[in-house]
């Protein structure tokens, strides 16, 4: 028989389990079931298994969105994580003045509505009335267009990293403030400088926060749709409807009507995500076995 006690756990852990099962589980599963369906002119909706899957893998705009995202991924990201790796030792280092205010200004853009980011930095990006070519008009400078297609992947990796940088700082830094104050006093005993501290105290230290926040921009590059998709009237030639794959998702359900398909594509975008952070995880785990 259950003691109380495990009856009383299972009291507490049954709320968790009632939201997960309605806000992630049942939206999960209604996707897969949609995914095997097709709404055909005859028969109506009729069940039509991996059809659908099989459909998005020779599917050329979907395939050039997610290896978009990909490139978005491989490059953006390590930017955006070492800008914050270095703020969180800058701020740690206790040489910094006015730490707090530091801190504070850095993290601000974290609390700046996606929406909000992307139409500011999109009116700065702007050829005709931007501010970025307005100074370089003033400094005689000639300024690429930011919005062409070229160059809008890494604006758009621009305002991610001007948004995110703060909230891996914080996550990083927090993890600083747990490491034990006798190993820098050891490490100075030895003759041991900041930067020898830094690198061989510090940063392995950081390798677990380090594994959550790479996480965490993998799931957030894959599902990369406010920035293109408020650019988008800005750049209409260059962002198209399938720019990214959530993008492309979102255009097939409710301008394309075509829910069934854009279920596929969004369970297969959710499976290449979950791949791509378990492998990360999964190969830092036998890094550190290595060490």
């Amino acid at each position: 028989m259950t003691s109380p006690h495990g009856r009383f756990g299972y009291v507490l852990f049954a709320p968790f389990l009632l939201v997960f099962a309605i806000a992630i589980a049942a939206p999960l599963l209604y996707a897969v079931y949609l995914s095997l369906f097709q709404e055909r002119l005859v028969g109506g909706n009729v069940f039509v298994g991996f059809e659908n899957y099989t459909r998005a893998f020779g599917d050329t705009l979907f395939r050039v969105g997610l290896a978009r995202v990909a490139l978005f991924l491989a490059v953006q990201v390590p930017i955006m994580l070492g800008l914050a790796l270095l703020a969180a030792l800058i701020i740690d280092s206790g040489r910094l003045r006015w730490a707090g205010l530091f801190r504070i200004g850095i993290f601000i853009p974290y609390a700046v509505p996606a929406v909000v980011a992307a139409l500011m930095w999109g009116y700065l990006y702007g050829p005709n009335f931007g501010l970025v070519h307005q100074v370089g008009d003033a400094l005689g400078v000639a300024m690429p267009n930011l919005l062409s297609k070229s160059w809008m992947l890494a604006s758009i990796g621009n305002i991610n990293t001007w948004e995110y940088v703060g909230y891996n700082m914080l996550i990083l830094y927090a993890a600083l403030r747990s490491v034990p104050e006798e190993l820098y006093e050891a490490a100075e005993m030895d003759g041991a400088g900041a930067v020898r501290q830094a690198w061989s105290i510090k940063i392995p230290a950081l390798r677990q926060a380090l594994l959550l926040t790479v996480i965490f921009s993998i799931i957030g590059s894959f599902q990369l749709f406010n920035e293109p998709n408020i650019l988008q009237s800005l750049a209409p030639n260059v962002i198209t409807t399938s720019y990214t794959p959530n993008m492309y998702a979102f255009n097939l359900a409710f301008n394309g009507q075509q829910f069934n398909y854009s279920a596929a594509i969004a369970v297969l975008l959710g499976v290449v995500t979950a791949v791509v952070a378990y492998a990360v995880q999964l190969w830092t785990a036998r890094k550190e076995r290595v060490l």
